[in-house]
């Protein structure tokens, strides 16, 4: 059967592959005295808080489990609207919110809406494959451009300012990162929304580990410098409902009906169900237990670090947000691929090599996610070090 040329745009995804490799040798005699600690999938070890449970099971029991608007349920964009308000000090209108089948869902309907074939579209290197392969499946070009330590791994504007050219349509841009955990320094990121903007382009921020911010100076949604900043969001990480597949995305007034007319033919609405059991993460006493949540994983972050550190596995740049930790292997391993299955096979622990996301030093670094707990975390440095 013949398949789509646009499947030609859209590269392997190396995370996954990797990720069943290490389940199959978790599953192997050989790991039978030692079991694998899997440090390589990002998916926080909390599950949905108790209200969030509870708020799920009351809509099952009741049976409001019928379509909703689109857009999502208005006394949920009505809550993200105030979450916004009160984290972040910012007031954005719930008309501008529109709530979708998880963060992906979102990245879908805006690159659909906002890109045609052969428009580019500026993104650092390292950056989620993932959101590359959305504008390449939209029929745009993603164009990669290198970003070292010195940038915290994140576009500046005097990049995107040498990279633009006739083709260029905007930035699409994540803070915090995934696989980095760094965030853009507010003042560049102003200046980079005042660079696009004066280009006439669009800027797309994915803030989806924005709730997982370690440090006040980058805990801020770009969101703050404009109505035409469009911010994707999620319920998966800081809310801890990953499998539950809700996100949302702010736009523009303008692009409001444009998203809900292609929301409405790709996919009707979000899950009904996460959304009214969304409603209750915005509870005090779930608020308390995020917060909670978030400090332990600070806890972790500030093991790891360290610990990766002496282990002669440098951290250019600390992560000041999410639970990633990206490190140079290069004083052990010429290919980061390499490294990760020998330790995979040796110290029966799963990181991710860097080659998904992105080509440049991409073979140099390792993504480790500390969203495990501290004693596997422990577990990990200890087997690390055995070996190394």
């Amino acid at each position: 059967m013949k398949t789509a040329r646009r499947l030609d745009a859209i590269e392997p995804f190396y995370v996954m592959e990797f990720a069943k490799a290490a389940s199959a040798l978790a599953r192997s005699p050989e790991c039978a005295r030692e079991p694998m600690v899997f440090l390589n999938i990002g998916e926080p070890d909390f599950t949905a808080p108790p209200l969030v449970v509870e708020a799920a099971a009351h809509c099952l029991a009741e049976g409001r489990t019928q379509y909703t608007d689109a857009t999502g349920l208005p006394e949920l964009r009505e809550r993200i609207a105030g979450w916004y308000r009160e984290r972040h000090g910012l007031d954005v209108a719930p008309a501008r919110i529109v709530v979708t089948a998880g963060a992906s869902a979102a990245l879908q309907l805006v690159t659909l809406a906002l890109l045609d074939a052969g428009d580019e579209v500026l993104m650092p290197d390292p950056s989620y494959p993932c959101n590359r392969h959305f504008v390449a499946a939209a029929g745009g070009v993603p164009a990669l451009l290198p970003a070292g330590a010195a940038a915290r791994f994140q576009l500046d504007a005097a990049a995107v300012e040498s990279a633009w050219n006739e083709r260029t349509r905007g930035v699409l841009l994540a803070s915090p990162s995934n696989p980095t955990g760094t965030s853009i320094d507010p003042d560049e990121m102003r200046r980079i929304v005042h660079a696009v903007r004066a280009r006439g382009g669009f800027t797309i921020v994915d803030e989806i580990y924005l709730g997982l911010s370690y440090d006040d100076r980058y805990a801020t949604s770009a969101l703050a410098l404009g109505d035409d900043v469009i911010a994707v969001n999620s319920f998966s990480k800081y809310f801890s409902m990953t499998g539950w597949r809700l996100g949302w995305i702010v736009v523009p007034p303008a692009l409001v009906a444009p998203i809900e007319k292609l929301a409405q033919n790709l996919y009707i609405c979000a899950s009904t169900l996460a959304q009214r059991a969304a409603l209750a993460c915005f509870e005090p006493a779930s608020i308390a237990e995020y917060e909670r949540r978030r400090a332990e994983f600070r806890a972790r972050r500030d093991l790891i670090v360290p610990a990766l550190q002496s282990l002669g596995l440098p951290v250019p740049v600390v992560p000041d947000g999410a639970f990633y930790a990206w490190f140079d292997c290069s004083a052990h391993a010429a290919s980061s691929w390499d490294f990760c299955f020998e330790l995979m096979r040796r110290a029966h622990v799963a990181l991710t090599p860097g080659r998904d996301f992105g080509r440049h030093d991409s073979e140099r670094h390792v993504r480790l996610s500390f969203a495990s707990a501290l004693p596997q975390l422990h577990e990990a440095v200890e087997r690390l070090r055995r070996v190394l």
